[in-house]
């Protein structure tokens, strides 16, 4: 975990860069990619934080994934660092959480922005890569036995990445909708809960 913790590199890019990074996660906030909202940390600029939802089609639809980008004091000569900080089972992500694919590492060019980044962690959510996996479990279960790598996959993004849907504004007022919802919501909650001890439950087993 010790390759998450945050380190400022802010002083260390030079002001054209920081101005580039601090254009475009402004445009990405207002104007996000299908399926993906980026989060502003106005004193870290080098610090992103974005949500991903899971692809429909795959075992991941359904979740809302937090993924962290962490810009170098060489970038954008060199690539950033990225990391889910939701867990999920894929070939193409550590148990750290790091993320490997080749846009961040020999195919990485300097031209390409945040947005890129993040619609490829989003593609690999859907085309996963098992030739370059960092999880060797996932890796296997893809390529030999492709029916075992979705439930294990499904049954990790139905525990880890359901708490709530971050993509959508929460701003409703205690006395709309959600307050009628709300006897439903929690015997639906209570349901929840008990599928998802089972689940866990499961998964121990495996």
């Amino acid at each position: 975990m010790s390759a998450m913790s945050s380190v400022s590199n802010v002083e260390n890019l030079s002001p054209q860069t920081i101005r580039r990074v601090w254009k475009e996660i402004t445009s990405l906030v207002k104007e996000p990619p299908e399926g993906i909202k980026v989060f502003m940390n106005e004193e870290d600029i080098t610090d992103i934080h974005a949500n991903i939802e899971g692809p429909a089609g795959t075992p991941y639809a359904g979740g809302v994934f937090k993924v962290k980008l962490t810009l170098g004091k060489d970038f954008p000569s060199s690539p950033p660092k990225a990391f889910f900080l939701t867990k999920i089972f894929h070939p193409n992500v550590a148990p750290s959480g790091e993320i490997c694919v080749n846009t961040l590492k020999k195919d990485w060019n300097p031209d390409l922005g945040i947005q890129h980044i993040l619609l490829t962690v989003k593609c690999l959510l859907i085309v996963p890569n098992a030739e370059s996996a960092l999880n060797e479990e996932a890796g296997k279960l893809l390529l030999e036995q492709y029916d075992d790598y979705f439930k294990r996959a499904r049954m990790i993004t139905d525990i880890h990445a359901q708490n709530s849907n971050p993509l959508k504004d929460s701003s409703e007022s205690s006395e709309g909708p959600l307050a009628k919802k709300h006897a439903a919501d929690k015997k639906l909650s209570a349901d929840k809960k008990k599928l998802l001890k089972d689940k866990k439950r499961t998964l121990k087993r495996l």
